[in-house]
């Protein structure tokens, strides 16, 4: 009798484990979706933004047509019908070809004045600093979730109800690490 009132007890404290250990999960993993979610109304704003920079910039800069038209067929994807890792890599593009529409746009001293094209910088510098914090708070949360998963005796209520690792927001390119300067 008292071995089945042990075998009861080690049965009760798994299943509290691992019904704690299962909520747990879900909990993380809904802060990373909040997370991407914020992060993702940022890169969008700044989706939305690119053409009328693209445009402002070709009034000055008919010449430079391939920067342009590199951005402008980046763009020309659909963001909403994008998955999470499609964003990522679409923007991780869209940024250098970001950085090179501006560095364009620096070679034009009158396309600096113009009022038009300031208010986009200011507005870009802003998306921008927006995007770098969200993807801070992202990223720290996946970090969170994948120690989680991998960390013992967490990570066998991982293993047994499939919850994987997630991928950072990650520069990869030494282009991409280049500051994108916004100041005209």
């Amino acid at each position: 009798m008292k071995v089945l009132i042990i075998f009861v007890i080690i049965g009760l404290i798994v299943v509290i484990y691992a019904v704690a250990g299962y909520n747990s999960f879900i909990k993380m993993k809904n802060r990373i979706e909040e997370a991407f979610a914020t992060m993702d109304v940022y890169l969008k704003k700044r989706w939305d933004l690119i053409p009328n920079l693209v445009n402002t910039v070709k009034g000055y800069a008919e010449h430079e047509k391939s920067t342009l038209e590199a951005v402008t067929s980046m763009r020309r994807q659909s963001y909403d019908n994008m998955t999470a890792d499609e964003k990522i890599e679409a923007n991780k593009v869209l940024g250098a070809g970001l950085g090179r529409l501006i560095a364009t746009a620096e070679a034009y001293p009158e396309l600096k004045a113009d009022a038009g094209f300031r208010q986009l910088s200011d507005q870009l510098n802003a998306i921008e600093n927006d995007i770098a914090n969200s993807r801070k708070y992202y990223n720290a949360t996946v970090r969170e979730m994948n120690t989680k998963i991998e960390t013992f005796p967490s990570n066998i209520i991982a293993g047994i109800f499939h919850f994987t690792r997630y991928r950072m927001y990650e520069v990869e390119s030494p282009a991409e690490r280049d500051n994108v300067k916004v100041e005209f």
